[in-house]
Parts: structure tokens; C-alpha cells; sequence
């Protein structure tokens, strides 16, 4: 059977804070900037999801777009909507909320549960300007 890409867009706010606590407040407002903000700030994130597989015959889906976005919806949504990503979300206690990282959580809690095909490429869209590629590598 052929394969395609199937992609679903998802829509998320959330606040977060670029700091490493282990640099000074000096070095995290020349590195960060404004984004080290001590009372956070926000982003309406974009989130695409791309599966990639066979086309089922029987279906003729590579994965029902309905699924997937109820999968995601369940998986990061329900975590990250209208939520400060560094005291809400427990991984990033430990790891700086960047976009570059989110797009990595996000693979990682979305990629074991892709019901069929497999996860292909993620892309977050922190900005209408600025986006983060994944590809699990």
C-alpha cells in the first residue's frame, strides 16, 4: 500500500519562564532576555502532529484523524493547556522550558502511544514567526 503523512494541528496556552537556576540572574537576563521574566509570560502555541505509514485498506487512513486528535488532546493537552509549564508540568521542574524542549516532552509522550503509523514530525509554533522542528533523532 502507499504511505502518506497525516497531520493534525492543536492549539495550546501556556506560561513558562527561561532560567537555569544554576546561573546568576545577570546571566539569565543577558541569555534569555525578556523571557526570564521572574512572572512568567505566555504563548498561544501551535502544535502540528504528523504521522507516517501504509495506507489501511480496509479504512483507507494512515491513522483516523479523529483518534489522533483525541490521543493528543488526552496526552499533552489536558498537561499543558492554561498551564504554567514550570511549576505545573513536572518535567519541566528539572529542564528549561524552551520551545526546543517542548517539542521534545511532547515527542516523547506522543510518539509511544501513536495508535497506528508512527510519529513522524512535530512542529511547535511558539510565535506566528517562530517554530521548532522534531523529528525524534
Amino acid at each position: 500500500m502507499p504511505a502518506c503523512r497525516v497531520t493534525r494541528r492543536v492549539h495550546f496556552n501556556a506560561a513558562h519562564r527561561l532560567y537555569h537556576p544554576g546561573r546568576s540572574d545577570e546571566w539569565n537576563a543577558r541569555t534569555f532576555g525578556v523571557c526570564a521574566n521572574p512572572n512568567y509570560h505566555g504563548h498561544n502555541y501551535e502544535l502540528d502532529v504528523t504521522v507516517e505509514g501504509e495506507i489501511d485498506p480496509e479504512t483507507g487512513y494512515v491513522v483516523d484523524i479523529n483518534v489522533l486528535k483525541r490521543l493528543v488532546e488526552e496526552k499533552l493537552l489536558a498537561h499543558l493547556d492554561h498551564k504554567n509549564l514550570n511549576l505545573d508540568v513536572p518535567h519541566f521542574a528539572a529542564v528549561i522550558p524552551t520551545a526546543e524542549n517542548i517539542a521534545v516532552y511532547c515527542w516523547q509522550v506522543l510518539a509511544p502511544a501513536i495508535p497506528a503509523g508512527r510519529l513522524a514530525h512535530l512542529r511547535l509554533w511558539e510565535t506566528p514567526r517562530n517554530y521548532v522542528d522534531f523529528e525524534g533523532r
